[in-house]
């Protein structure tokens, strides 16, 4: 399953400029609904189109892999 590490590029993001970076300044400056931003934080295996891959990785000036991150599961879907 696909994990995204929306969560806690956001906070690293908040730790280097020393301020709290809300959900709703990513949505603004990203143009992706917040409701989507919300659905990628807390729900796996949320399904994401690259579109919006692109927005969060110009945001973060990030590469995928650094937003993404394979997660194995075992026959029952459930995380090893």
């Amino acid at each position: 399953m696909i994990r995204f590490r929306l969560t806690e590029l956001i906070a690293d993001k908040a730790f280097k400029e020393r301020r709290v970076v809300p959900l709703s300044e990513v949505a603004d400056a990203t143009g992706i609904h917040r409701s989507t931003l919300s659905k990628m934080a807390n729900q796996p295996g949320a399904n994401i189109g690259s579109e919006i891959i692109d927005k969060l990785c110009r945001y973060f000036e990030c590469q995928p892999g650094e937003l993404l991150i394979y997660v194995p599961t075992d026959d029952e879907g459930v995380a090893a």
